[in-house]
């Protein structure tokens, strides 16, 4: 089936129309009067290239009641993603060829969006010896992005090691910032609130001391180092001194550190619990200013369902991590484009064009003859958020019950129309349009 998208405002610009034909974005369809040509009428929606996840968490292999790659693919439909990332912590963890490939098989056969896989950077996530790197880059799944997420490749000599390899095809070191030594059994953020609550801190010194080492590291060795879910003030300035002299270094902020503080803690409600955990006020001000100076390079959701269980509990026992793949937009609106810090192009920016760009992909753009990977978005709508209709297995949103600015009206992935009127297709089944 071909698409004509009628009356759209392409990242907010001036009003017009989208052609797809055969899955690839065109300028004018091939024959006039060409047939099998759906008309979707999208006056008052913006179009934007569909957006692309540097961190997503889809569980599958090993943690299936959390999330498997079909649902969290599903999620990603109905956030706006055509290509997601799916990080290494899985059981087993995807510190092989086989694993990667696995994972790449089970995102093609779920069919709503592209998952690209990472693979871990040590064997296990133990951060002693290097996995298999060149053999994840040469697989099916062409893996370019590397990370222990969830922990902090701590050993200075294996982080060397890792850029040094890594450099050879261009792939990217993610790294979590995290130093282990000064976050033993922390539980949330190390300031005033854990004081007033008696709950061990994380302190802000310990994720910027490992982006000061890594970003020098990376220097040295003139490798690529993305830095994921950056958090306090601090480490906004590390990253943009080391831009300012020349490292290859690139960051993330998630939606939930644009918005929520540690002043969520003290409810003790254990879908705040988070890691990184959320910061103070001030370091909320300095990652939105980051993003919007481009210290600070792209939105991540660092998507983490888990299930009801795991967080169904005491705030100690409680797992770290939200869902993000079905709000991210929404919040980045609320956080950035409100406020007045973005404009829509700047959207397309920080959670398309430079993801792509960042992990090697030919995506993140409008331009004919690009693949039909398109967003349409209804900037008036305001929509409450419901947890019973979410597609993610995941049901721990920090967001649920809060109305948000915008919403996904429909997503085409390589041209097919996965979401539409906000109604998941049937892939593989002929879809009628809801509107």
């Amino acid at each position: 089936m071909n698409y004509l998208i009628r009356d759209v405002s392409p990242a907010g610009g001036p009003r017009g129309e989208l052609k797809i034909e055969d899955g690839v974005l065109v300028a004018e369809f091939s024959q006039p009067g060409l047939r099998d040509v759906e008309v979707v009428e999208a006056g008052g929606l913006t179009a934007l290239p569909g957006l692309v996840d540097l961190h997503t968490h889809l569980r599958e292999p090993g943690r299936e009641d959390a999330e498997t790659v079909l649902s969290g693919s599903r999620a990603a439909a109905r956030g706006g993603f055509t290509a997601v990332h799916a990080m290494a912590n899985t059981a087993p963890v995807a510190d092989t060829a086989g694993v990667v490939e696995q994972v790449w098989r089970l995102g093609q056969e779920a069919g709503y969006t592209a998952v690209h896989p990472i693979g871990a950077v040590t064997v296990g996530l133990d951060g002693v010896q290097l996995a298999e790197l060149g053999a994840m880059a040469d697989s099916a799944a062409g893996v370019r992005i590397f990370s222990d997420d969830g922990k902090c490749v701590h050993d200075p000599l294996v982080m060397r090691r890792a850029l040094e390899y890594v450099k050879a095809f261009d792939g990217v070191i993610a790294q979590h910032a995290q130093e282990p030594r000064l976050t033993g059994g922390a539980q949330m953020h190390e300031g005033d609130v854990s004081a007033a609550l008696g709950l061990p801190g994380w302190p802000a010194v310990a994720e910027e001391a490992i982006i000061a080492r890594d970003v020098l590291l990376a220097g040295h060795v003139g490798s690529r180092l993305h830095v994921c879910h950056v958090s306090t003030a601090g480490s906004v300035d590390i990253i943009r001194w080391a831009k300012a002299r020349g490292v290859r270094v690139t960051a993330e902020v998630t939606p939930h550190h644009l918005l929520l503080t540690d002043e969520k803690v003290r409810t003790f409600d254990p879908v705040f619990k988070v890691n990184p955990p959320l910061r103070t006020d001030a370091d909320v001000h300095a990652v939105r200013e980051g993003l919007a100076d481009g210290t600070i390079d792209i939105v991540a959701t660092d998507h983490a369902p888990h299930p009801t269980e795991a967080k169904s509990c005491e705030w100690s026992a409680a797992a770290m991590g939200m869902t993000g793949l079905e709000t991210a937009l929404s919040i980045v609106v609320a956080t950035m484009v409100e406020p007045g810090l973005f404009g829509w192009d700047d959207v397309v920016r920080v959670m398309s064009t430079r993801p792509a760009e960042i992990a090697g992909l030919p995506a993140g753009t409008l331009e004919p003859g690009s693949a039909a990977d398109v967003v349409l978005v209804d900037p008036a709508a305001r929509r409450t958020v419901d947890v019973a209709a979410m597609a993610s297995t995941g049901s721990n949103t920090p967001f649920a019950g809060m109305e948000l600015p915008a919403a996904v009206h429909s997503t085409f992935f390589a041209g097919r129309p996965v979401l539409a009127a906000g109604e998941l297709a049937d892939i593989g089944k002929a879809h009628e349009w809801a509107n």
